[in-house]
C-alpha cells in the first residue's frame, strides 16, 4: 500500500500533463533520469531483447520510449503513443533530436490505440491506465497489437484516500488510481492471461511509487 503523499515521480508527471504545451526543460530532463534507471529492469520483466518491437502506451514526453529504442537497437522497433496534441509534438522533439530512427509516433484515441494488429513483442503503460475511460475497449486494442506470447505491462499506482476519480473514468477506481486487483480483473476479462503483480515498483522504490502488473497473451 502507497503511504500519504503524493510521489516527486507522480507528481511530475501529473504537473507535465497540466503544463503539455508549455513544460520546462527540468521537467522532461527528471523523467529521463526515471526512464533511464528504469527500463533495463522493465526490459527484463517484459523479457526484451534486441529486434523486438514494443509499444509504449500514452508515452507523455518519450522518455521510457527512447530508453527503449536505444535497448532494442537499430533492428528493433517502438511504437509510441499519445491522444494529446502537445505530447504528440514533444515525442516528435524527442526523437528528432535523439535521431531515433526505430520509433514510430502513433496518435491514439480514447477507445483504441490505432497500434496495428499483431505488431509488438511487449506492450507497457505507465501511469495510464487509471486515467482510461473506456479500459475494456483499450484491453482488447492492445490485446489484439500483441503477438501471441506477448507481454503487457501495467504500471500504475494504488488510489490514496480522499482523492478524486479523474473525469470520464469509472467511479470504483476508489479515487486517483486504481487498485492491482481490478486492474488483473479488468485485463483478464480482455482475454489476458495474469503472470504476476509486482507490488513494488520499480522494485527499490522506498515508498513505493508504482506497482506493476505482467499479463501475457496466450
Amino acid at each position: 500500500m502507497r503511504r500519504a503523499g503524493m510521489p516527486i515521480l507522480l507528481l511530475v508527471v501529473v504537473l507535465g500533463a497540466v503544463l503539455a504545451a508549455q513544460r520546462p526543460a527540468a521537467v522532461l530532463q527528471f523523467e529521463i533520469r526515471h526512464a533511464e534507471r528504469d527500463v533495463p529492469e522493465l526490459a527484463a520483466v517484459l523479457e526484451l531483447a534486441p529486434g523486438m518491437t514494443v509499444a509504449d502506451i500514452g508515452a507523455g514526453g518519450g522518455a521510457m520510449t527512447m530508453f527503449m529504442a536505444k535497448r532494442l537497437g537499430p533492428a528493433g522497433r517502438v511504437y509510441a503513443t499519445e491522444i494529446g496534441t502537445p505530447q504528440l509534438e514533444e515525442i516528435r522533439q524527442l526523437v528528432s533530436r535523439e535521431r531515433l530512427e526505430n520509433v514510430i509516433v502513433i496518435e491514439g484515441q480514447e477507445r483504441s490505440t490505432n497500434l496495428p494488429d499483431a505488431c509488438c513483442d511487449a506492450i507497457f503503460m505507465q501511469d495510464v491506465y487509471h486515467h482510461l475511460t473506456s479500459p475494456s475497449e483499450i484491453n482488447r486494442s492492445v490485446l489484439a497489437a500483441l503477438k501471441r506470447g506477448g507481454r503487457l505491462a501495467v504500471i500504475d499506482f494504488e488510489p490514496q484516500p480522499g482523492s478524486k476519480v479523474p473525469a470520464g473514468v469509472a467511479a470504483n477506481r476508489g479515487g486517483h488510481g486504481i487498485p492491482p486487483a481490478l486492474v488483473v480483473s479488468e485485463v483478464l476479462a480482455s482475454g489476458f492471461a495474469h503472470v504476476t503483480t509486482i507490488a513494488t515498483w520499480p522494485p527499490r522504490a522506498n515508498p513505493a511509487e508504482f506497482f506493476l502488473a505482467l499479463f501475457r497473451k496466450s
